[in-house]
């Protein structure tokens, strides 16, 4: 069976997921998760909690010692991926933003990157020409296709990045600290273009320890604690106003006030 007949599946299902890391670090620890088609998910927590190690688990970068993870319906394993069909279905459906950027930036010109996915993908040249216009236009990067990425600001290798991701149109998109290193104007950018995406029927599953960004881009928050299992999950206007459980999981300090503006837009402060 492939990966394109298990639609009414969940998207990914894990039972009991363990990571350890070569160095015997915990990445995660017995984690039961069901994300569903379209479900706009926050992994919230603190560094080093085991949002990054989930979405590499997710993205078969790195596979678990103990539990089961299904993509799909389908066992995500080294040896399924293996297999050149399941392994093409699946890096077609699911694409990785990286935290920085420049992990996954390589191709000589910002063209060239955005055409590497299709390319692979088996995608004709005319089809390529065409898909990586439509992009640069869509992302607003038309000025900057013939450069290197490598010499963009960090806000330009940020759009790249999610550009070339999004040019085989995957069903699902992982996003590590999307916001990370931004300017406020390109942050405002990327959290609108994640509400877009959401709401053209994109599954995304950010991970993040930002709380300003939570409510605009998740239905659902999994919270993570410091012992690398799930705290809490549940709406993200519930969580967001548990501040023993953000306390707990050291999202948050005692000075911690949360504001609202305009009606029902929230800021997270820390006072004095």
């Amino acid at each position: 069976m492939s990966l394109a007949e298990t639609e009414d599946l969940p998207v990914f299902h894990l039972e009991a997921v363990t990571y350890h890391y070569p160095d015997g670090e915990i990445g995660i620890h017995e984690l039961d998760l069901t994300v569903h088609e379209r479900e706009r998910i926050v992994l919230l927590g603190a560094n080093g909690s085991g949002k990054s190690t989930l979405l590499r688990v997710l993205d078969g970068l790195i596979f678990p010692g103990k539990g089961t993870v299904r993509a799909f319906g389908q066992v995500l394993n080294e040896k399924n991926l293996n297999v050149d069909r399941l392994n093409l279905d699946f890096r077609r459906r699911v694409g990785f933003v990286f935290q920085n950027s420049e992990t996954q930036l390589f191709s000589s010109t910002v063209w060239d990157e955005i055409a590497f996915g299709p390319l692979h993908m088996g995608m004709s040249v005319p089809q390529i020409r065409e898909r990586v216009s439509e992009l640069l236009e869509f992302f607003g990067i038309e000025a900057i296709r013939d450069r290197p990425p490598f010499k963009l600001s960090g806000g330009e290798k940020k759009k790249v990045a999610l550009a070339a991701v999004m040019a085989t149109n995957p069903d699902v998109l992982l996003l590590d600290e999307p916001t990370a290193a931004l300017d406020p104007r390109t942050e405002r950018w990327l959290i609108d273009m994640l509400v877009q995406l959401g709401e053209s029927g994109k599954t995304l599953i950010t991970a993040t320890h930002n709380l300003d960004i939570v409510e605009e881009i998740s239905d659902r928050v999994v919270v993570f604690g410091e012992n690398h299992r799930v705290a809490a999950t549940g709406p993200p206007s519930e969580l967001l106003s548990e501040k023993e459980l953000l306390l707990r999981v050291n999202l948050i300090d005692p000075r911690f006030h949360k504001h609202f503006h305009n009606g029902d837009h929230r800021h997270y402060h820390i006072h004095d």
